[in-house]
C-alpha cells in the first residue's frame, strides 16, 4: 500500500522535524543526536519543578511528542515505528531536563519500555539525579495477565501529574498521584482493520463483519474476533465492560481515542452512544473524541475509564498548551434552541380555484405518463432516475393538491415550493423549489403569472448556475417563458421549448448538471432529460 514517506528508516525523524517546523517555536525542540537520540523537550521547563518523561515506539501519533508543553509533558522520547527507545535516548532525555526537583518517568507496560527507561534511570540515579517511575497497565482486554498492557489511558496520568508538577508539588507526591490513577485505570479497545507498518503494509486478518476485540496498539492480534454489529453495539460492548471492570466511584472520566483511520463521524457517533447509554449518568468528564494514542491507521478506537476523585477532577479540568491537547470536558446533553418562528409558520389555508386545479393535474399527469421515457433518457447520460424524481413529485403534488391554497397565486407557488423540497430529491427539487418561492414572492407584489415565472427562473439560474448553452432544463424553461411573458399562446411556448430541448442534443459538453460528468462522446445526439421534461410538459399542455 502507498503511503506518504520517504523511506521507513528516515519517516520518525522527518515526522518529529515537522512537528518542531509547524510549531511555531511553542518552546519546543530537540536533542542533538539524531537519528539514535529522538528526544521532543521543552525549552522552557523550570527546573525547580518536577521535570515529566513519557514516550515508547512511534506510530502512536500525537502520543508522546505532540502533549510535550506547559500543564503536561517536559520530554518525549520517541523509538522507531513500534519499537521502544534506546536507553541512550531515554538517559539523555532525563539529564537534559532534570533540575533538583527531580524527574517522574512514565511508560506503558511493554518489556522494551520497562527494560530501556529503567535502565536508564538507573544510570540517572547513579549521577544523582532523583528519579520515579510509573508504569500504566491500564488494558483489561486479558484479565487475568500477569502484566497487562498500557494503552490509551496513559493520557490521563500524564495530564494528572503535568498539573501537579506544574503546581510544584514534590516528586514523592506527584509520583504518588499518577501512581494512584494508573491503579484505577480500565482501557478497552476494538477495530476493524490492523493497522499499516510503513514499508511493509497491512495483515488484512480481520474477516468482512467482524471486529478485532482487545488489540494492542502495535499491530498485535486481539484477544478474540466477535461480531460486528455497528456503532452502538461496538460502544455499549467496550462501555459494559469497562464499568463492569473499574473500581466503584460516584462520577468517572472517559477517554474516547480514535486509533488512527477512524472518521470524525463515526468518533462522533460512538462517543455519544456511550454517553447517552446506560452508564453515561455516570461520566463526569470527558476527553475526545480526539486522535490521542493511535496506532497507524488502524480503524477502530479505544475508551478509558478512570474513578474520578476530587484532586483528579482538579488536574483533568486544568489548562494545558500542548500542541495538540483537546481539554477535558463536561458531559453536557445537547442543548436545545427553538427554532425561528417562521418555521413554525402555518402554511396558508386550503383554498378552491377549478380552473387552476384542472391545470395542474393535467400537468401532473403528463409528467407522470413521462416517467418511463425520461429515465430511459437519462440512463443514456445520468444515472437513469429523471422520470421517476419528477413523477414522484408531481404524484405528492397532485395528491396534496386539495389540501392548497389555489384561490391565491402567490400563496399557491409558496405551497408548491414547499412540496418540492418535501417529495422531489437530489438538485432538482431544490431548483425547482427556489423557482417557485421566487415566483411567489413577485406574484405577492403583482405581477402576472408568466413574470413571476420568470422572476423565479432568474433566481434559480442565479443560484443554480446553470445557463442557456449549459445543456440543462434551461435552455427549454429560458425560451418557453420568454414567449408566455410576450403574451404568446401555450403553443407557442411549447414549440420554443421544444426547440430549446431540441438544441441541447447537439450540444457536446454539458457545463452545469448531472451531464457535466459525463464524456462529450455520449452526449453527442442525447436530449437533455430535464429540457425534455419542460418540452414534454408544455407539449402536452398545449394538446389538452
Amino acid at each position: 500500500m502507498p503511503q506518504f514517506i520517504n523511506a521507513k528508516e528516515s519517516l520518525v525523524v522527518d515526522a518529529l522535524d515537522g512537528l518542531l517546523r509547524a510549531s511555531g517555536g511553542s518552546n519546543l525542540a530537540r536533542l542533538d543526536g539524531y537519528p539514535g537520540i529522538k528526544v521532543i523537550l521543552r525549552t522552557d521547563h523550570k527546573p525547580s519543578q518536577v521535570a515529566l518523561v513519557a514516550g515508547g515506539g512511534s506510530g502512536h501519533e500525537p502520543a508522546h511528542a505532540g502533549f510535550v508543553g506547559p500543564g503536561l509533558l517536559t520530554a518525549a522520547v520517541c523509538g522507531e515505528v513500534f519499537a521502544s527507545p534506546s536507553v541512550d535516548a531515554v538517559f539523555a532525555a532525563i539529564m537534559a531536563v532534570t533540575g533538583k526537583a527531580g524527574c517522574l518517568l512514565i511508560f506503558k507496560n511493554y518489556t522494551g519500555d520497562r527494560l530501556n527507561f529503567g535502565l536508564a534511570a538507573e544510570r540517572a540515579r547513579a549521577l544523582g539525579k532523583k528519579v520515579a517511575i510509573v508504569i500504566v497497565r491500564d488494558d483489561i482486554a486479558l484479565p487475568d495477565i500477569a502484566q497487562p498492557r498500557g494503552i490509551a489511558g496513559v493520557m490521563f496520568v500524564e495530564k494528572i501529574a503535568g498539573h501537579y508538577a506544574a503546581k510544584g508539588w514534590s516528586l514523592e507526591k506527584v509520583a504518588k498521584v499518577a501512581q494512584k490513577a494508573a491503579d484505577g485505570l480500565v482501557s478497552l479497545g476494538i477495530a476493524l482493520t490492523s493497522c499499516t507498518l510503513p514499508g511493509i503494509g497491512r495483515e488484512d486478518r480481520v474477516p468482512e463483519g467482524q471486529a478485532e476485540l482487545g488489540l494492542g496498539i502495535h499491530g498485535e492480534p486481539g484477544v478474540d474476533l466477535i461480531g460486528f454489529e455497528g456503532g452502538k453495539h461496538a460502544a455499549n460492548l467496550i462501555a459494559d465492560k469497562l464499568f463492569a471492570a473499574a473500581r466503584p466511584a460516584r462520577s468517572y472520566a472517559l477517554l474516547v481515542n480514535n486509533l488512527g483511520s477512524t472518521t470524525p463521524l463515526e468518533m462522533s457517533l460512538l462517543t455519544n452512544e456511550v454517553l447517552k447509554g446506560p452508564h453515561g449518568k455516570k461520566i463526569k468528564l470527558v476527553c475526545g473524541p480526539a486522535n490521542l494514542v493511535t496506532s497507524l491507521d488502524m480503524h477502530g478506537f479505544s475508551l478509558s475509564l478512570l474513578p474520578l476523585t476530587p484532586e483528579f477532577e482538579v488536574a483533568l479540568k486544568s489548562p494545558a498548551a500542548p500542541l495538540v491537547w483537546p481539554g477535558v470536558k463536561l458531559h453536557a446533553k445537547p442543548k436545545l434552541v427553538k427554532l425561528p418562528a417562521a418555521m413554525k409558520a402555518r402554511p396558508a389555508k386550503a383554498s378552491k380555484n377549478p380552473e387552476l386545479a384542472k391545470l395542474v393535474d393535467k400537468a401532473c399527469e403528463i409528467l407522470i405518463d413521462a416517467e418511463g421515457k425520461l429515465n430511459a433518457l437519462d440512463a443514456k447520460v445520468g444515472d437513469g432516475d429523471t422520470g421517476s424524481t419528477i413523477a414522484t413529485a408531481a404524484r405528492f403534488l397532485r395528491d396534496h393538491l386539495n389540501t392548497m391554497p389555489l384561490a391565491r397565486l402567490d400563496q399557491f407557488f409558496a405551497a408548491a415550493s414547499g412540496s418540492f423540497t418535501r417529495s422531489m430529491g437530489g438538485s432538482s427539487g431544490v431548483l425547482m423549489a427556489i423557482l417557485f418561492a421566487a415566483a411567489g414572492h413577485a406574484a405577492a407584489s403583482g405581477a402576472s403569472w408568466p413574470k413571476s415565472l420568470q422572476a423565479g427562473l432568474d433566481k434559480m439560474m442565479a443560484y443554480g448556475g446553470a445557463l442557456p448553452g449549459d445543456r440543462t432544463m434551461v435552455d427549454a424553461l429560458v425560451p418557453a417563458l420568454a414567449a408566455l411573458v410576450k403574451g404568446e399562446s401555450v403553443q407557442s411556448a411549447a414549440q420554443a421549448a421544444r426547440a430549446g430541448a431540441d438544441a441541447t442534443a447537439h450540444m457536446t459538453r454539458a457545463r452545469a448538471g448531472r451531464s457535466s460528468y459525463v464524456s462529450s462522446v455520449k452526449l453527442q445526439g442525447i436530449t437533455d432529460p430535464g429540457a425534455e421534461a419542460v418540452a414534454t410538459l408544455l407539449e402536452g399542455l398545449a394538446r389538452r
